[in-house]
């Protein structure tokens, strides 16, 4: 796994992951429900859609939007096991340990909570 401080300046400085805002909706949202709600969701998302070692659907699993945690997987490289690998140096064809899966719990907040939208 990453350093995050490492991985946030990377993530800044691709053109496609540093596009990614929360709209006014998600926003809405995520203020309504709360950031630990969100991320409960985004546990249950991130257990079904990811933790197995060959997810259904690899690489077109995680929508881009209906949920701002949907959002922030794909600006975090957090939306498919490839961009795990790539991104976050978790290998793939291994099923996600609860560490890792903390791990990218963590990086979602940590977006959802610097987002300037």
């Amino acid at each position: 796994m990453r350093d995050l401080d490492d991985l946030f300046a990377a993530l800044g400085q691709s053109e496609f992951r540093a596009r990614f805002r929360l709209g006014p909706k998600d926003r809405a949202y995520l203020d309504q429900k709360t950031l630990p709600v969100i991320l409960e969701h985004g546990r249950q998302f991130i257990v079904d859609r990811l933790a197995p070692a060959r997810p259904r659907n690899d690489g077109r699993q995680t929508p881009m939007r209906g949920h701002p945690i949907f959002l922030a997987q794909h600006a975090t490289a957090t939306c498919c096991r490839g961009c795990l690998a790539k991104w976050h140096y978790i290998p793939k064809d291994t099923p996600l340990s609860a560490e890792q899966i903390d791990y990218v719990l963590e990086v979602l907040k940590r977006w959802l909570c610097r987002d300037d939208s």
